[in-house]
């Protein structure tokens, strides 16, 4: 039996895709972005070990409350790196005709070997992927992240190519994710895209700045504000924030 290293669990999720969704925070990230606000996810290890058949029966509990729209989502951290619990959650999942959702900045993604058919089978029982795009030039998001971007990029457009329906995010840090010329080329990607369902500009915030002190990390952006409501209207014109119309069915992955 495959155990999921658990974060946290949020009964109520409504900023985690369609509906009241039932949250499953998963432990473990690579990625370091330095406006984090869960660093407390990073390190893999969690004392709190949970099987799918355990998640599924406590969220079955709070289904009255999802309506029509509502389900699972799986956040983190970063839950590709317990791609083989999430899979084995999924699975269950869809069997009770649960929605399921990954919230997910793809830094695990490859699209070769072992790792990229678990991730294809993954997608059978995978409804809506919601995707951060953290900034789109490669030495930028390295700086920002750690890591490059490329195969992220990459997972994008495969997602694509099956059809498989995603949520965009960007969060927006003045200083580090507001060039325009930045915003533009990601506005010019995901135009050649067919299965985006919605973009989201997320403006920054320090709210788990406290997180950094408690693991005696130095917070990277000390000093940076929030942008400005005229800051994020600007990125959201630039990117077409807001729900756009599904021009693809799924296709086979």
């Amino acid at each position: 039996m495959i155990r999921g290293r658990i974060h946290s669990i949020e009964t109520f999720g409504s900023v985690d895709g369609p509906g009241v969704r039932f949250v499953i925070f998963l432990q473990g990230c690579a990625m370091r972005c330095k406006f984090c606000h869960n660093a407390d996810t990073w390190k893999l290890q969690s004392d709190d070990l949970r099987s799918a058949d355990e998640l599924i029966d406590q969220a079955l509990r709070y289904r009255p409350y999802w309506g029509d729209e509502g389900g699972i989502t799986v956040s983190g951290g970063e839950p590709l790196l317990q791609i083989d619990f999430v899979t084995e959650l999924f699975r269950k999942a869809k069997e009770k005709g649960i929605h399921t959702v990954i919230d997910t900045a793809g830094q695990p993604f490859t699209s070769e070997g072992e790792w990229f058919e678990k991730f294809r089978n993954l997608m059978q029982y995978t409804d809506l992927l919601l995707v951060d795009i953290k900034e789109m030039d490669p030495e930028k998001h390295r700086k920002l992240t750690g890591v490059r971007n490329e195969n992220i990029l990459s997972m994008i457009r495969y997602l694509n190519e099956i059809g498989k329906p995603v949520w965009i995010r960007q969060v927006l840090v003045p200083g580090w994710t507001d060039a325009t010329e930045d915003l533009k080329k990601e506005r010019e990607f995901l135009n050649g895209l067919s299965n985006v369902q919605k973009v989201e500009v997320l403006p920054y915030h320090t709210m788990g700045a406290y997180k950094w002190k408690l693991l005696g990390i130095p917070y990277a952006l000390e000093g940076v504000k929030s942008p400005t409501a005229q800051q994020v209207r600007v990125a959201e014109n630039i990117l077409g924030a807001g729900e756009h119309p599904q021009t693809s069915g799924e296709k086979s992955a």
